[in-house]
């Protein structure tokens, strides 16, 4: 499971189609629709939020937001509790810029053109939901 940090206006197609269907399965899990994945660490950024359904609907509607932006037609109504992304949530600039590293190896093998466009990006933006502040990569993280 990976929800990323970055924006995902970074992610190329498989990477989108699967953090939508990743963050489904968060929201599943966080609903207690499923025994799966409930101790999955990428869940504690949204355990630790006072509405943990609310935090992975904002979540969700960022990544719809952009598949609205590329055309294709993810199922808003599969969120269970939909709302506007406002960063409310932290992500250390560390775990962002590991994140980055990450999706940049992933993209060089898979989608090289899109790794070409991206390669001067430094910064990366984060998802509407997070705002960045100090920090190293964060403890949940297996990739360290």
């Amino acid at each position: 499971m990976r929800l990323w940090s970055p924006h995902p206006r970074y992610l190329d197609r498989q990477a989108l189609v699967a953090c939508w269907r990743e963050a489904l399965l968060a929201q599943a899990v966080l609903a207690g629709r499923t025994v799966g994945y409930r101790n999955h660490p990428q869940l504690v950024r949204f355990r630790t939020r006072p509405d943990p359904l609310t935090a992975v609907g904002m979540f969700l509607t960022g990544v719809a937001d952009e598949a609205d932006a590329r055309g294709y037609r993810f199922d808003r109504a599969r969120i269970d509790v939909p709302g506007r992304p406002d960063g409310s949530i932290d992500v250390t600039s560390g775990q962002l810029d590991a994140e980055w590293r990450h999706l940049m190896a992933k993209l060089e093998k898979r989608t090289p053109e899109q790794h070409a466009r991206l390669e001067d990006v430094r910064t990366p933006d984060p998802h509407p939901l997070f705002v960045v502040v100090p920090g190293g990569i964060v403890d949940w993280e297996r990739a360290r």
